[in-house]
């Protein structure tokens, strides 16, 4: 039997959980980087730099894209890379839609040109969509939000359904927040899970915001179980609120404090035209439950826990 190969596009956090995830099931990776040197501090972390295949590709260049694909033949690609923070996309418009919709294009123009029967999966966000009553779901319209982030990841989000209409194996995978021990500090729940664990006092912004956080662990399980499923669009979450001012609450409550000693509103940390309430509708995940048994588990205070004692 055939072992699968699968090519991660990105070297980020969620590719490094799901290549750790799918070695784990005895299938090859290989990881592509704009640059092969740079040391992958995610793999180290994981333990797994020394299973994964690293290649350089600039996703921008249709001509390497093509020949890391014939060198590799992957059954399936999954494109997570991409300018991945909302608030530093307007400084970085034109890497942000390089790395989301025009990287897509060049893959997808391939796949066709080629008539390849890969299956390839983009990751978006669902800051894309507007909430209806708090929850997002496929339905949902797209968001007014004029940020780069959200732009380009709509443009792709469509480009991906056009594309499908051609044959070809073609999913958008949808993510609310995915937490885990590598998020950068600046990130809400590490940021409070850090100042807790060492007393530490904290700016933040708005907390009486709701969101939906699953832990990457359980994501990379669902997203490796969606892609057995035919090509549509997903939505991959825990489907589960949690507010800023509960985040402070538990976490500072592990040791023993007092959270509103030790936090202070900033306004440069809130967002424009900020969403009271973004969860993913429980209803998203019903065919994982109903396909493959499967269900979210860490959530909510879990998820804290476990983001606290990690770090």
């Amino acid at each position: 039997m055939n072992k699968n190969i699968n090519l991660i596009i990105g070297s980020g956090v969620l590719g490094a959980y799901l290549a750790s995830e799918l070695l784990r099931k005895r299938e090859e990776v290989i990881v592509s980087t704009r640059s092969i040197k740079k040391i992958m501090k995610n793999y180290h972390y994981l333990k797994i730099q020394k299973k994964v295949k690293f290649v350089k590709l600039d996703i921008n260049k249709k001509i390497e894209i093509k020949k890391t694909i014939k060198e590799f033949t992957p059954n399936k690609i999954f494109y997570f890379a991409g300018q991945s923070s909302l608030s530093k996309s307007p400084r970085k418009k034109k890497e942000t839609f390089l790395s989301h919709l025009n990287g897509t294009k060049n893959f997808l123009h391939v796949i066709k040109e080629e008539n390849l029967k890969i299956k390839f999966f983009k990751a978006n966000s669902g800051y894309i969509f507007s909430p209806q009553k708090g929850l997002i779901d496929l339905n949902c319209k797209f968001s007014s939000n004029n940020n780069p982030y959200i732009k380009a990841q709509q443009r792709t989000f469509k480009l991906i359904k056009k594309f499908r209409k051609f044959g070809l194996n073609l999913f958008n995978l949808v993510f609310m927040q995915i937490e885990s021990p590598l998020r950068p500090k600046e990130f809400f729940i590490k940021k409070v899970c850090l100042g807790a664990k060492y007393k530490k006092k904290i700016a933040v912004g708005n907390i009486d915001t709701y969101r939906d956080y699953s832990w990457v662990t359980e994501i990379v399980k669902a997203i490796i179980l969606t892609s057995e499923l035919n090509a549509k669009d997903f939505i991959i979450s825990a489907g589960k609120k949690v507010s800023g001012k509960e985040i402070l609450s538990l976490s500072y409550k592990l040791n023993k404090l007092d959270y509103k000693k030790y936090f202070s509103v900033k306004e440069k940390f809130y967002r424009k035209s900020e969403d009271k309430f973004l969860i993913g509708s429980s209803k998203n995940s019903l065919y994982l439950k109903k396909n493959f048994n499967f269900e979210f588990k860490i959530f909510g205070n879990r998820l804290i826990n476990k983001m606290y004692k990690f770090l």
